[in-house]
Order: C-alpha cells, then sequence, then structure tokens
C-alpha cells in the first residue's frame, strides 16, 4: 500500500485551509455587536472544539441564505466566556442557539441561561445538542428552559425515547446484552410536549472541513488500490471496546484482501488512504453517525456500516444498497458483503456517485436555512 507524501502535504494544506476559513468566521462575528437594523438576530454561543464547530458552522457559511430568508444577522459567542461572566458585545438578540458541555451540571446550567436570558431578554431560547448520542438525556431538564431543541440525528421511532435502557443508550443496551456486560439500567423522561419543540439538524455534512469538498467536484473510481478502508479506534468503555474489538476481529477474515487497518493515523494520511479505498468500513461510535461516514463519502468511497434504518438525519446517506451499504450489527454478513461489494465495481460506482451527489446537493442549495425556518417563526 503506497500513499505518496506529496498528496498528504496537499491534504495538510487543504485540511488547514479549511480550518483557518472556520477560525476567521467564528472571530468575526464574535468581534461584532447587531447593526441594529435586520428583522432577526441570531446569537450562537457555542463550544470552540471540532465536535460541536461542525453544528455551528453551517449558520456563517449559509449567513446570506439566512438573511435572504429570514431577514437574520448572525453573531457569535462563547460559552465558556459567558459562564465567565465576560462582556459580550453582541446583545439583544431575538433568538439565542446555545451549547453546552456534554455533563454540564445543573448549576452552570441555570447560570448560563440566566445570563443569556438577562442579556437577550426578548430572545427565543434554542438548544443545540451536539453529542454522538441518539437518547435525549437532556429533555427533562431543558424542557422549562428552551423554546426549541435541535438534535443532529433522531430515532425514527420516537416511541423508541423514555424507554429503559441497560446503559444510557440504545447502543449500549443492545452491545451490553450482546457481550454480557452489566451495567444499571437507564430511564430518560420526555416530558409531554417535548416531542414539538424538537428539530432535526445536520450532521457532520456542515463541519468546515467536510462541506467544502463535499460542495466541489465528486471524486472518480479511478487510482483505488485499497478495498478495505477500516481504520478504528478499539479503546473504551466496556461495550465500545467489545463493540470495536469485535469488529476489528472480522478483518481476520478477509487476507485476500488489501486493508488499511490500525490506529494512530494522521487525518491528511488517513483521507488520503480513503480516497485510495474502494470501501470505508465504519463501525458504530458513541453513537451511530461518525465522522468517517462523511468522509468516506467525501473521498468517493463506499460507506460499509451497521444497519442504520431506525436512524433519522439529514441529509440522509444512509439509504440501503442507494448510498451506503449496511451490514448486520453482530456482522454475521460481514465477510460475503465486503467480498461483494468489493468485486463489483459498478455496483461500488452506483452507490459512491449517489451518496455523494445527496450531499452535494443538499449543500449547494438553501436546504439548511430551510431546516432553521422554526428558529425564526
Amino acid at each position: 500500500m503506497s500513499i505518496s507524501p506529496v498528496d498528504v502535504f496537499a491534504n495538510r494544506l487543504r485540511i488547514y485551509a479549511r480550518r483557518r476559513r472556520a477560525e476567521k468566521l467564528r472571530a468575526r462575528a464574535m468581534a461584532q455587536p447587531f447593526s441594529g437594523h435586520s428583522a432577526a438576530r441570531l446569537l450562537l454561543v457555542s463550544q470552540p472544539e471540532r465536535i460541536p464547530q461542525s453544528q455551528i458552522f453551517p449558520f456563517h457559511h449559509y449567513a446570506k441564505d439566512l438573511k435572504r430568508l429570514y431577514g437574520a444577522e448572525v453573531r457569535e459567542s462563547d460559552t465558556w466566556q459567558v459562564l465567565a461572566g465576560a462582556e459580550q458585545r453582541a446583545k439583544g438578540a431575538s433568538v439565542v442557539a446555545f451549547q453546552t458541555p456534554f455533563d454540564i451540571p445543573d448549576a452552570e446550567l441555570t447560570q448560563l441561561v440566566d445570563r443569556l436570558r438577562t442579556d437577550n431578554p426578548d430572545a427565543r431560547l434554542v438548544y443545540l445538542d451536539w453529542f454522538a448520542p441518539t437518547d435525549l438525556r437532556n429533555a427533562e431538564r431543558m424542557d422549562p428552559l428552551v423554546d426549541l431543541y435541535v438534535k443532529k440525528h433522531l430515532l425514527k421511532d420516537r416511541s423508541a425515547y423514555g424507554q429503559v435502557t441497560r446503559g444510557d443508550t440504545n447502543l449500549t443496551d443492545y452491545f451490553n446484552r450482546r457481550f454480557n456486560i452489566d451495567e444499571p439500567e437507564q430511564c430518560f423522561a420526555i416530558p409531554d410536549g417535548f416531542m414539538d419543540k424538537l428539530i432535526l439538524g445536520p450532521s457532520f455534512a456542515t463541519a468546515p472541513g467536510i462541506l467544502p469538498a463535499l460542495t466541489g467536484r465528486r471524486p472518480t473510481s479511478a487510482g483505488r488500490n485499497i478495498d478495505l478502508h477500516a481504520r478504528f479506534a478499539v479503546g473504551g468503555t466496556p461495550w465500545y471496546q467489545a463493540m470495536r474489538g469485535e469488529a476489528e476481529a472480522a478483518l481476520a477474515g478477509l487476507s485476500d484482501l488489501t486493508i488499511a487497518q490500525g490506529e494512530g493515523v494522521p487525518l491528511p494520511r488517513f483521507m488520503v488512504e480513503m480516497r485510495a479505498s474502494k470501501i470505508g468500513f465504519s463501525p458504530f461510535g458513541y453513537g451511530e453517525v461518525c465522522w468517517r461516514d462523511y468522509e468516506a463519502v467525501m473521498a468517493g468511497a463506499v460507506l460499509l456500516k451497521p444497519d442504520m434504518s431506525h436512524i433519522e438525519t439529514a441529509p440522509d446517506i444512509f439509504v440501503p444498497w442507494e448510498t451506503y451499504v449496511p451490514i448486520a450489527w453482530d456482522l454475521s454478513d460481514f465477510h460475503d458483503t465486503v467480498h461483494r461489494v468489493a468485486a463489483d465495481a459498478p455496483l461500488r460506482e452506483k452507490i459512491a456517485a449517489q451518496a455523494f451527489d445527496t450531499l452535494h446537493d443538499w449543500l449547494n442549495s438553501e436546504q439548511f436555512a430551510r431546516s432553521m425556518a422554526p428558529l425564526f417563526s
């Protein structure tokens, strides 16, 4: 498996340029107050880390659409600075969409919301849930605080919420039971009416390092000398380690194929490898939707993933045998499916093209801005 150092270096420059553009847009939005001349004033209160910013970046990227459709100006503040009591430039928002740490204590959450209401007394409050799991663990405590709740992906069967699970999520429940892992049961209550506040937002497709590639030209199928790209971490909590360990062990039965596997490869090389791969294997993470789902599509590889028929996401790249290849959660059909796809070039080209085009067309439209209409209604 030969990877060109020149290609890796060029990819490093592209990744750096995309990150710097996002950082500049964020800094500009944090440096200005509202003009006072707009019909709507949206304040994003965000965390600077990579995953949370994938949810924030599209508000800046599609700022012209938001202005045209809703008359909205977009500004940003930092969650940590607001909690620290720092003076904010943008006040008097009509909509405040805010993020919090995954495990924010109740006292800090109350402090944050009180500060937001003080600075923006007439604003609708919107919670931006950037977390990986599909659960709604924050529903009960957020319900009295917010008007809307944006989630990156949801269970299609809404009745599955509010049910008892072994561990915190539907994934922990399945894999704890599959591997006989004893973890306390959990149940997150869903208040009456909360589902009416729920909005489906985009997932990693709108990340600064992914969106620009998906709005450009579709990768070709030529030059793919890696049959299966399967680099993923294995260590973690007991259920996660058991799940990922089983996925890693399944690779041993594919000795006739060229496989990129193992951990610790920097992102620039990782993406060059993916661009040279026919198939990108993406096991579940702590949630169903993973970075590599979109990295595989943007690189033109066929996404191979445990069945996603229970998930609702937008734009939807989880249409079986149309935009991705599903496998059983227990990997019982893993070997047969990998061999089938690796041997069928026309099938790979069709699935990879349809997945890329689904994201390309959505991201090159005003669909993000239109999906955020409830914030401004």
